[in-house]
């Protein structure tokens, strides 16, 4: 006969900074936050990438009550780490509302506008022109 599998809570979030997306999942257990099937130490080089992706965590104190699960595409490192935090923001505000002020203050919550600008016909960038000979 199969055992039963203890179903517990899982919270999911959407998070997006500049090119990257987030999918993530807290799980109730133990404060194991995993991204992309690695460790966060494995996965994030800088202790920086670490801090930015554990802050909403830290503001709420739940740092030890939830498993964060994390699939993260596009973009770099900088974009990523704060498309997991936005991400795992909206998942603890779905997890318990009275996370939201913490959250909201800290401006968690509030998805980054910032997106790279857009290239322009004759300059070499979104702005760098070429060079300018008088001669």
């Amino acid at each position: 006969m199969a055992k039963a599998k203890t179903v517990k809570n899982v919270f999911s979030g959407t998070g997006r900074r500049k090119k990257s997306i987030a999918r993530v999942r807290l799980i109730e257990g133990t404060g194991v936050i995993t991204i992309n099937g690695k460790d966060i130490n494995d996965y994030f080089g800088t202790e920086v990438l670490k801090v930015i992706v554990k802050q909403p965590l830290t503001a709420t104190n739940t740092t030890a009550k939830y498993d964060v699960i994390a699939k993260v595409i596009g973009g770099g490192f900088t974009g990523q780490a704060g498309a997991i935090r936005h991400g795992i923001a909206r998942a603890l505000n779905a997890a318990n509302s009275e996370f939201r002020p913490a959250l909201k203050t800290n401006g968690y919550l509030t998805r980054d506008p910032r997106m790279k600008e857009r290239k322009k016909y004759g300059l070499k960038k979104a702005r760098k022109a070429p060079q300018f000979s008088k001669r």
